[in-house]
């Protein structure tokens, strides 16, 4: 099965937190706190493998989730790093947030993209002695890692795109020019995948065609299978269009022409834009007439013409020369820039861990959700006087006080955060 674009989840490594402890050793009176740091969790990175022509296995795992960091420990040990997490995808897989749409990376290079980054690893509370807090009891937890919806989406790497209607010869073209072998049978949709062959020139030249499935009218709305492959014409430097200009179907060459070209364009006026050779095949089984009409009107386009018979290589050579003529002059296929976050993720970013929602309930208490602080919690000892103060910082620094007092709260009433309920005072 050829599946080329899949939804996936992928999540970075939370750091490790740091650890809250104190030096104890015989004879040593105030050994003091000595809590390492967490380590930091682990990397989503992508690697290209082209061992790999699909992105079927995505299909079915569809999580893809990094180690977190390890914990630190006593004796201020720094908590082990974790391993990033390696995904291997085909190249010319682009990488986009599922929710915006943004290009996070393309995978067309041999370099390892990192997707999502693994978070920091926390702070021990060796980090928070000072001369006036000598024994804090509280440690900071590990940062979040990234996560995203991603969509991945293969747009193959070639560079030339063979287009035209079904059964017109582009997989005998392919066939006959380099070493790919498609099915080839006289039906419509005989290919139901696009197909990769190495064109060779010659000894020290050769260049990338890929065969792309049938298009019909209305393809860029979804009709046909065209528009599932529309997407892999798109990085391709040069078009060979591919016109039965025999009409041995009851086909007109020239309508054929216009409808695939309006297709390109509905698709994107980028891809319209392309160059583009036509090869009108099955010449051996048409007129002159019928030749001489086509090419006239191809060439009054301003489209360089050639006529073949892929079935018996006729004119094969001459247009594979003029192609691969045309190449040389043409940029390098194209990668896709990864895009900068929008300002609305900047804006999400800032707050990362500060979003909160507070509700009242119908006992009159405030609740107060927030993912990030039930993280924070974790190393916060409620029974110490230093750790209540830190929490108290990281209530007012995050806006959830003024949030309270913006709601109407009145000392003495009840905050309940997780379960920990408290006496709201001014």
């Amino acid at each position: 099965m050829f599946v080329d674009k899949v939804k996936i989840y992928v999540k970075a490594g939370d750091g490790g937190d740091g650890a809250v402890s104190f030096h104890r050793e015989k004879y040593v009176a105030a050994g003091g706190p000595d809590g390492g740091d967490g380590g930091k969790g682990g990397d989503v990175v992508f690697c290209v493998d082209d061992n790999f022509s699909t992105l079927i296995d995505f299909r079915y795992k569809r999580k893809y989730i990094a180690e977190k960091g390890q914990n630190g420990s006593a004796g201020n040990s720094t908590g082990k790093n974790a391993p990033d997490l390696i995904v291997k995808v085909p190249r010319g897989t682009l990488v986009r947030d599922a929710n915006t749409g943004r290009i996070i990376a393309d995978m067309s290079s041999d370099e390892p993209k990192i997707i999502a980054k693994g978070g920091k690893g926390g702070k021990g509370n060796a980090r928070f002695a000072t001369p006036t807090r000598q024994i804090p009891k509280f440690a900071k937890p590990g940062f979040m890692g990234e996560e995203y919806e991603i969509t991945l989406e293969l747009k193959l790497l070639a560079d030339v795109g063979l287009v035209g209607f079904p059964n017109v010869g582009k997989s005998t073209l392919i066939s006959v020019v380099s070493a790919a072998k498609p099915k080839v049978a006289n039906y419509h949709f005989t290919t139901l995948t696009p197909v990769l062959g190495v064109v060779k020139v010659h000894d020290e030249k050769s260049f990338v065609m890929a065969d792309i499935p049938g298009l019909v009218e209305g393809a860029s709305e979804g009709i046909g299978l065209g528009h599932e492959f529309l997407r892999h014409v798109e990085r391709c430097r040069l078009i060979v269009h591919v016109v039965d200009v025999s009409g041995v179907e009851g086909r007109d060459p020239v309508s054929d022409f216009e409808i695939i070209n309006k297709e390109l364009a509905n698709f994107s006026e980028e891809l319209a834009k392309s160059p583009q050779i036509v090869a009108a095949n099955k010449c051996d089984m048409a007129t002159e007439e019928q030749i001489d009409s086509f090419k006239k009107y191809i060439e009054e386009k301003g489209y360089p013409f050639y006529q073949i018979s892929a079935a018996t290589t006729q004119g094969t050579k001459e247009l594979i020369d003029a192609v691969s003529a045309e190449l040389d002059k043409l940029p390098p296929i194209k990668e896709y820039e990864p895009e900068p976050l929008t300002q609305q993720e900047l804006d999400e970013r800032a707050g990362i861990g500060e979003k909160f929602e507070i509700t009242r309930g119908d006992d009159g208490v405030y609740y107060v959700e927030a993912a990030w602080l039930e993280h924070i919690m974790r190393t916060v000892d409620m029974d110490d006087y230093a750790s209540l103060q830190y929490f108290q910082r990281v209530l007012r620094n995050s806006g959830i006080i003024d949030k309270l007092v913006e709601m109407g709260i009145e000392e003495g009433d009840t905050v309940n955060i997780f379960g920990f309920e408290f006496d709201f005072v001014f």
